[in-house]
């Protein structure tokens, strides 16, 4: 009985986590594996179009040590999100200055069998704004850095799994740079780091703790225009959640890593990039562990 509950409770505090997530099991905004090769790398001065096509599924949800729970859980996601980019020609601190928006539209699947949790859902999600980031380039590396915030527009029900929204605003700092290993820019190795800070629920008194990212990728340039590589990430929750509505354990914080291969290709003649990347998590604590297939198109 005494582990029946302990699992009830774990299961309740990670569907808490769930609710309203584009990447499940985050308990922040930042949807994992959207970026790999050359992450912190931002084209020259121009307007940029980004579709966003990610599916995640995962039949395992792990404990705070790591461990399998067995409560037949099964989840799957698929997030469709709209980012127009402009790299403007102004110039600060040497670098050029972008402002971008993200709009995403998400369907999520979730089973909990053991709770008797069935909920499906598809609808807008929280937007992102960032109003703020630099980009420079220099002859052996490109860097990155922004600000940004997640606004609460998506529809959030608190007794429901699948919910698109999150019900709480995030600020979200980037910093990134991508390094050259070659005079011809042929090998790169670059990380994008990602720092949230989430504001109170509305609809409870619950304020999510907050989260660090990065995303790294190694890739080969072929023939101008392919790239190949490995991409990967890692998510770690780095401060207790807090309120009088947390009745969990505030001490055990989720975390995850992924690796996987992406390859990447850009058409000259119809001004499109393409790239498609397959990560597998591990190592999860607190959260679901599954895998992520990420499609992202570039128009220029």
């Amino acid at each position: 009985m005494r582990r029946f509950l302990e699992e009830l409770l774990i299961i309740v505090t990670i569907l808490f986590t769930l609710s309203g997530t584009g990447h499940t099991g985050e308990t922040g905004h930042y949807v994992n594996g959207l970026e790999g090769i050359k992450a912190a790398t931002v084209p020259g001065p121009g307007l940029y179009y980004k579709m966003y096509n990610l599916f995640y599924n995962a039949d395992e949800l792990k404990d705070k040590n790591g461990n399998k729970l067995n409560v037949n859980f099964d989840v799957s996601v698929f997030a469709n999100a709209h980012r127009l980019i402009w790299v403007s020609p102004i110039k600060i601190l040497g670098a050029d200055y972008v402002v971008d928006a993200t709009i995403p539209f998400i369907y999520t699947d979730i089973q909990v069998k053991a709770a008797g949790i069935s909920d499906k859902a598809f609808a807008l999600g929280d937007i992102c704004i960032e109003p703020f980031a630099l980009s420079w380039h220099g002859g052996s590396y490109d860097a990155s850095f922004g600000l940004a915030a997640y606004l609460p527009v998506g529809k959030y029900d608190q007794n429901k799994a699948a919910s698109p929204g999150k019900d709480f605003w995030t600020g979200m700092l980037t910093l990134g740079g991508t390094y050259y290993f070659d005079m011809q820019k042929t090998w790169s190795g670059s990380i994008l780091s990602r720092y949230e800070i989430h504001s109170k629920k509305s609809e409870s008194d619950v304020k999510p703790g907050n989260d660090f990212h990065f995303e790294w990728g190694i890739g080969k340039t072929l023939a101008k225009i392919w790239d190949v590589g490995l991409a990967g990430y890692f998510q770690w929750q780095v401060t207790d959640d807090s309120g009088s509505d947390v009745s969990w354990d505030k001490s055990v914080h989720d975390r995850v890593w992924a690796i996987g291969p992406e390859v990447s290709t850009f058409l000259p003649s119809l001004k499109l990039g393409i790239s498609l990347k397959g990560l597998r998590e591990f190592d999860a604590v607190d959260r679901s562990e599954g895998y992520i297939i990420v499609l992202n198109l570039t128009k220029i």
